[in-house]
């Protein structure tokens, strides 16, 4: 797909992923496969190019699903303090990227969260994802034992389900009352679990090379955060409409890149956005950027604090 270079884990997870996988949610599941078996260049070319056109596609759906399903969400829940599970659903949604919305929900209420595709004939085809420490398969499980679902299954972080459009409302307080409790205590003691500490001159892309032979990180093996403590803020700034990118620099003079997705509307967004020149501890995950044929550490911003 126009790759120079070796493939790293960032080609594989950022740029030939979603490409791969875009096949599978709005067309034809086998396009990927095709792709990593094809030895004819000629043919893996105008797969790969298929596929691109399909990922910009599926990233105008996703863009356009997620702003109807946050203000969904902001109409049902408000703010989403007082909600234990947000529950959107849309009769015009593509049932293939459910699961993407359900996921960016999740990130903003930080709550349980399911997106569900209906379609003409008033059945729809959801997915949920779940925070840590809230068993969403076994919620999802006990609903079709109550006759609220015709099927659905998952694990603890992760749900599917498929719900006749009048039993949505029974669901949502199914949902709601099953999940209160446990929810509330967990959004109340949300911590952060830091697995060390580290310094703007020690981010390098040998660290980064040695982390990654520890992978790979998923459910149940978290890839490793870490602790910026007291760096300035040298710029802070949106870039791409919701992603704030942020240059952290340490007392020594040496500085980190970092980014924090889809943050430019959140409480960690106005923080790094509105401390430029200030001292924040930040946490977050340590990656590679590639651009213009550089490859440079780059900091995942997930929390961060004012340095007091």
């Amino acid at each position: 797909a126009g790759l120079a270079g070796p493939v790293t884990p960032y080609h594989f997870g950022f740029l030939i992923g979603p490409r791969i996988n875009a096949g599978g949610r709005i067309s034809d599941a086998a396009l990927g496969s095709r792709l990593l078996t094809l030895d004819d260049t000629g043919e893996a070319e105008a797969i790969a190019e298929r596929l691109d056109e399909l990922n910009r596609d599926r990233q105008v759906m996703e863009a356009n699903m997620l702003q109807e399903a946050e203000a969904e969400a902001y109409a049902e829940y408000g703010d989403g303090s007082g909600a234990s599970v947000i529950v959107t659903a849309h009769e015009k949604w593509h049932p293939g990227i459910v699961g993407l919305i359900a996921a960016r929900l999740k990130e903003k209420f930080k709550r349980p969260a399911f997106a569900i595709a209906f379609d003409p004939n008033g059945k729809g085809t959801g997915s949920g994802r779940s925070i840590n420490g809230f068993d969403m398969g076994k919620m999802v499980r006990a609903a079709v034992d109550e006759g609220l679902l015709v099927k659905g299954g998952g694990h603890a972080m992760a749900a599917g389900l498929t719900v006749e459009r009048d039993k949505l409302g029974r669901l949502r307080g199914f949902f709601s009352e099953r999940a209160e409790k446990t929810v509330a205590a967990l959004v109340a003691n949300e911590t952060l679990k830091i697995d060390g500490a580290i310094g703007a001159s020690g981010a390098t892309i040998d660290l980064i090379d040695r982390l990654e032979t520890a992978g790979p990180y998923g459910s149940g093996h978290s890839q490793p955060i870490f602790a910026i403590p007291a760096h300035r803020v040298r710029d802070s700034r949106i870039v791409g409409e919701k992603h704030v990118k942020v240059t952290l620099e340490a007392m020594d003079g040496a500085r980190l890149d970092g980014i924090a997705f889809r943050a430019a509307d959140t409480q960690l967004g106005n923080l790094l956005l509105n401390s430029r020149g200030a001292n924040l501890h930040v946490a977050g995950s340590l990656g590679d950027n590639h651009y213009q044929g550089s490859r440079r550490v780059q900091l995942r911003v997930m929390d961060g604090a004012i340095a007091r």
